[in-house]
């Protein structure tokens, strides 16, 4: 795998405003914890979870006033990946360009490394 230090997670500018609009209505100090985990159609998919609290091993993204939270066994599958918001005709998600990803399936919430 890509060294995780070189090579981080970002948010696009899209998906930073769609999650500042999601955690207007969530306590303060809410924060979007992005992690995967084995499943989906393709072996491994994404998670999004809304928090308050982070791990110490957390990688903590801060942009435009919210923050994103990736755990160091996620960020071994996720290096090098933008974070995502895709608002288009098929309908809104956000989705996460990985360059690890050699396959995922139609709903971009499964990969294969």
């Amino acid at each position: 795998m890509t060294d995780t230090l070189e090579h981080p997670v970002t948010v696009s500018d899209r998906a930073a405003k769609r999650i500042a609009k999601i955690l207007t209505g969530e306590p303060d100090g809410s924060m979007l914890r992005v992690s995967v985990e084995g499943g989906g159609c393709s072996g491994l998919q994404y998670k999004y979870d809304l928090v308050t609290s982070r791990e110490d091993d957390d990688l903590a993204i801060e942009k435009n006033g919210i923050t994103v939270l990736v755990d160091s066994m996620s960020l071994e599958y996720m290096s090098g990946s933008e974070i995502d918001f895709v608002d288009d005709l098929i309908g809104q998600s956000f989705q996460i360009n990985n360059p690890h990803a050699t396959s995922g399936c139609g709903c971009g919430t499964s990969f294969t490394i």
